[in-house]
């Protein structure tokens, strides 16, 4: 295990200072992130995404318990975002107990709110690594200053990631001679990061170049975070398309779609992608209509020690209620979104959350360090 001396601390805090304050995305027009703090109080800020795109609400976390349930009930949710939002989890504990058996516990209880996305157990592995070896009464500060940093690396990393995107949707345009038809599934945007996003920074930043780009949104069954994507687009500017799930392959077989961009919560080594459950059958779609399909993550998503991606992931099973259930308005009602009923209870549901795209479906990786074949991955990424 590396050791942390007092100089290594005093380091980490200078860089922590000087922290670069990016802040892209937009609601309202004004620039926002999906998580912030309170330095002085040492709370944590974050949008409640149930409650979007029909109301625009953050809550305050200020400890362990509510950070846990923020992760675990989806109103933080995208695996970088789920990934900083534990950091912080950890340094609110460690302001309350800054043992060595409270900070196994914190790691142990927010590890297993969310089994599938990798970008999860990286950050607390990493807030293990940076602080355990200190002195407990060094902990408190440390934890904060490094999820600070976390959170500032994450927004300069996806922006890196954008960069490489909005390169290959250049190559396309000027291929095409026309608007590029994106297809994108779940939500991949700044919602689920810290800021930018994943597969959507690449969107926005093509849209910024003057790169005509329209988007067709999946609905994304059951938690439809396809509503969070057309919010963002909207929000942006971006030209956008609501569709169902199941409209993706029509488009594809009528010339519609010219290349499908989604997210990942893990990566294998040999370029196997576990993502939203139907991204698949788009991945087969796409495959069948010679349409490239990218995904786009940062390099923590790619865990170097995973082989067979369909028989290893961990896939979770969500609540049969996101099933039975939809979030909406009532016509002509105050506007305040509650679940409705669309099943009985007496139906049997099996509710998998994410689905493992095999790599010979996959034409490409993007990462903040380039565009990868799924192949050259091993290489690139060794662990």
């Amino acid at each position: 295990m590396n050791t942390c001396s007092n100089a290594s601390f005093r380091r980490l805090t200078i860089i922590c200072n000087k922290s670069h304050k990016l802040l892209r995305m937009r609601v309202n027009g004004r620039h926002t992130r999906s998580i912030w703090s309170d330095d002085g109080n040492h709370r944590v800020y974050v949008i409640d995404q149930t409650r979007l795109p029909f109301a625009f609400e953050t809550i305050s976390l200020s400890n362990l318990g509510e950070v846990a349930h923020a992760i675990r009930s989806m109103q933080v949710r995208g695996a970088p975002l789920i990934g900083v939002a534990a950091a912080f989890g950890i340094a609110l504990e460690m302001r309350r107990d800054n043992s060595d058996v409270a900070l196994a516990a914190a790691i142990s209880t927010l590890g297993a709110t969310r089994p599938t996305a990798v970008n999860l157990h990286w950050a607390l592995s990493e807030m293990q690594r940076q602080l355990a070896p200190l002195a407990p009464r060094q902990r408190a500060d440390a934890a904060w200053l490094l999820t600070k940093q976390m959170a500032d690396d994450d927004v300069a990393t996806n922006e890196a990631i954008g960069n490489h995107g909005l390169a290959v949707i250049r190559t396309m345009h000027e291929k095409l001679a026309r608007p590029v038809n994106v297809l994108t599934h779940c939500n991949a945007g700044w919602l689920a990061t810290v800021d930018w996003g994943t597969a959507l920074a690449c969107i926005y930043k093509a849209h910024d170049a003057g790169i005509p780009v329209h988007v067709w949104v999946d609905e994304t069954r059951p938690r439809n975070q396809g509503l969070l994507t057309a919010w963002e687009m909207r929000e942006h500017g971006v030209p956008h398309t609501y569709i169902v799930d199941n409209a993706g392959g029509h488009l594809m077989q009528h010339g519609k779609v010219d290349m499908v961009l989604v997210g990942a919560d893990r990566v294998s080594k040999n370029g196997d992608v576990a993502n939203k459950i139907g991204t698949y059958l788009k991945a087969l779609a796409a495959s069948d209509n010679s349409i490239p399909f990218y995904a786009a993550l940062p390099n923590s998503t790619i865990d170097a020690t995973l082989i067979d991606a369909l028989r290893e992931i961990e896939i979770e099973e969500r609540a049969e209620m996101e099933v039975r259930t939809v979030i909406g308005l009532q016509a002509e009602m105050p506007p305040d979104a509650s679940p409705m009923l669309i099943l009985d209870r007496k139906t049997p549901v099996a509710n998998p959350a994410f689905d493992v795209t095999p790599a010979r479906l996959v034409t490409g990786i993007i990462t903040e360090d380039g565009v990868f074949a799924p192949t050259n991955l091993a290489s690139a990424f060794p662990g």
